[in-house]
C-alpha cells in the first residue's frame, strides 16, 4: 500500500459515525411540572432548549450509524454537563434537595449519558473508530454581544484527525453555500466542559473523535427562509466526507 494512501487509510478505517442531540426539547417531565409553573417564557427561550436542534438532528441522521437525543430540559438537568459541574442543575433546580437531584440524575441523566457512552464502547470493541457529532445551536445574541458566525465546529485543537474532519467539512459546507460563516471553536471552545470533551478523557483518539456543531438559531427564527438550505449543505457535506471515507476504504482493500 502505498504511503499516501496508508495514511488516509489509518484515519478512516472503520469510521462510524455515532450522532447526538443533548437540547432537543424543553418539555418537563410531570413529577416536576410545579416546579416551572409560570416559567413558560424561560422553558421557551434558548435556555430551556437548542431551538432547531432536533429538526436538524432528524435531518441528518439518515447518515448515521446510531442517534441518540433527549427532548427533557436542560433546566431540570444540564445533559451536556459533567456530573460535579456547577451548571449541571439550574437555579431551579439547584435548591431541590439533594435525594431529589440525585433521583432527577438517576432517571434522566445517567441513562442518557450511558448509553451513549456504552455506544461508544461497543463499537471500539468490536474494532471501530467513532466519529461523534453533538448538534446544538445557539442563540445569535447573548449579553448583549451578537455572535458572528452562522456554523461553529467545535473540537480539541490538540487533536489531529478532529482539526482535519473540521478543516475538511468546513471547505466542503463552503461548497455547498460560499455565504456561510463557518468558524472553528465559536461561540464556545471545543475543549470547554461537554459531552465530547468528557468522551475523549475515556477514550483515546484512535478511538474516539469527537466534534460539537453549533447552528446560529437565526435560520429558525429571523432567517427562516434559509433554514432548509443550510440543513441540507449540512446533509450533503457530510455525506460526503462519509463517502470520501467508504472511498477510501474500498480502495485500500482492494490494494491490500
Amino acid at each position: 500500500m502505498p504511503a499516501a494512501r496508508e495514511d488516509v487509510y489509518t484515519r478512516y478505517n472503520m469510521l462510524r459515525l455515532l450522532l447526538t442531540c443533548e437540547h432537543g426539547g424543553n418539555d418537563i417531565p410531570q413529577a416536576y411540572v410545579a416546579l416551572f409553573e409560570g416559567k413558560e417564557e424561560l422553558l421557551q427561550s434558548h435556555r430551556g432548549y437548542d431551538l432547531g436542534a432536533l429538526e436538524l438532528f432528524h435531518t441528518i441522521s439518515s447518515l448515521a450509524d446510531k442517534c441518540f437525543s433527549s427532548t427533557t430540559s436542560r433546566l431540570l438537568v444540564e445533559l451536556n454537563r459533567s456530573i460535579n459541574h456547577k451548571d449541571l442543575f439550574s437555579e431551579t433546580t439547584a435548591p431541590l434537595p439533594e435525594p431529589e437531584k440525585q433521583q432527577i440524575l438517576k432517571q434522566y441523566y445517567k441513562p442518557y449519558r450511558g448509553q451513549v457512552e456504552e455506544m461508544v464502547h461497543d463499537f471500539v470493541q468490536a474494532g471501530r473508530r467513532v466519529l461523534h457529532i453533538a448538534v446544538h445551536t445557539f442563540t445569535p445574541e447573548l449579553d448583549g454581544e451578537v455572535r458572528d458566525a452562522d456554523i461553529g465546529l467545535l473540537y480539541d485543537p490538540k487533536k489531529e484527525a478532529a482539526h482535519e474532519f473540521c478543516r475538511s467539512w468546513k471547505k466542503l459546507l463552503l461548497v455547498h453555500d460560499s455565504s456561510l460563516l463557518v468558524r472553528f471553536n465559536y461561540p464556545y471552545l471545543g475543549i470547554a466542559d461537554g459531552f465530547p470533551t468528557y468522551l475523549r478523557r475515556k477514550f483515546s483518539e484512535e478511538q474516539y473523535i469527537g466534534i460539537e456543531l453549533e447552528v446560529n438559531q437565526k435560520f429558525v427564527t429571523s432567517e427562516r427562509h434559509r433554514w432548509p438550505d443550510v440543513q441540507q449543505a449540512l446533509k450533503l457535506s457530510l455525506h460526503e466526507l462519509l463517502r470520501q471515507r467508504r472511498l477510501y476504504e474500498t480502495q485500500a482493500e482492494e490494494e491490500d
